[in-house]
């Protein structure tokens, strides 16, 4: 589990560098560092480049029942990711936590319905037939998108 260090909340660009990794977890939850990235890029002056919030950040928001309006509302009043935390735990449903961190660090090419689509989305996967988890997967295509 890779805890993240709580950062000043500021807008993003997602054009220059990834968001922190969707195996990072802020108050025990994953993703949840990868989608305040992804929100904060959202803010004006920001910029998502290739990322979006439909998908793994989505399923977050959906498991903790929390809208991305929400959350972006909170992102932008927020001073560090401290307070996005403590926004969330008065606004979510924060016992959904470690079933979705589960769940998410789980999943597996094998849980892709849609290969193909899939495939075109992410094509790191045609590329590396050695990643089998998701998280895995983002973060290679990550690492393609943003060579050191």
């Amino acid at each position: 589990m890779l805890q993240e260090r709580p950062i000043k909340v500021e807008p993003l660009d997602l054009s220059k560098a990834p968001p922190r990794s969707p195996k990072a977890q802020l108050d025990g939850l994953a993703m949840l560092p990868r989608t305040i990235d992804k929100l904060r890029a959202s803010l004006p002056g920001g910029n998502l480049g290739p990322y979006r919030i439909p998908g793994f950040s989505q399923r977050m928001l959906d498991a903790i029942g929390v809208t991305e309006d929400q959350l972006r509302d909170a992102v932008a009043k927020a001073k560090s990711d401290d307070d996005v935390v403590a926004w969330l735990r008065d606004n979510a449903t924060t016992s959904a936590y470690p079933e979705f961190t589960s769940y998410i660090t789980k999943r597996s090419l094998d849980d892709v319905e849609d290969r193909a689509a899939f495939a075109k989305r992410y094509p790191i996967i045609e590329k590396r037939p050695d990643i089998y988890y998701l998280v895995d997967m983002l973060e290679a295509d990550d690492a393609e998108m943003f060579p050191s």
